[in-house]
């Protein structure tokens, strides 16, 4: 079973693609150049502070509003690792996924954590944090497959041999 740890970085409820990514700055033509811009509406210096391995915990409505691909893709290039939330928005969640960015829903996590505070997610299983164990839902192979691949296409890349 895969096991991974990190940083927490809390948000809230109803997180939405224009506070992940503003409009402005889809103009820049790669991820790399956007993602220093991320979720600048709401915290101005979060983007720089985030780390590779680092995770989000969020309220309810991650990723509502527009379907734009970029948000998750800017995400991933910060080094999120992974996002656990109350809920989030099914078009924010099929374009994470497709986009190899592991998303989990745990309802009760989000009053527990603080910023800067470590978590340890089981895929599958479970998320612990300070020696509790909050559970996790356990996601389709097909899914966890497109997850370690790095996305849809490399996964489907992968599964015919190219």
């Amino acid at each position: 079973m895969e096991q991974f740890n990190g940083k927490v970085w809390v948000l809230g409820d109803d997180i939405d693609t224009d506070i992940i990514i503003p409009t402005e700055y889809l103009a820049f033509k790669t991820i790399d150049r956007m993602k220093q811009y991320a979720f600048s509406p709401l915290r101005s210096e979060l983007a720089a502070k985030i780390c590779p391995g680092d995770m989000i915990v969020a309220g309810k409505n991650f990723g509502c509003g527009s379907s734009r691909e970029q948000a998750p893709e800017v995400i991933k290039a910060l080094g999120i690792r992974c996002i656990v939330a109350k809920s989030f928005a099914r078009i924010f969640y099929r374009n994470a996924l497709n986009n190899g960015l592991l998303l989990l829903e745990q309802p009760a996590l989000h009053e527990a954590v603080q910023e800067g505070d470590t978590i340890t997610v089981t895929v599958n299983q479970s998320v612990v944090h300070r020696g509790t164990s909050y559970p996790i839902a356990a996601l389709p192979e097909n899914l966890v497959e497109i997850i370690h691949a790095g996305g849809l296409v490399q996964a489907m890349r992968k599964r015919n041999g190219l």
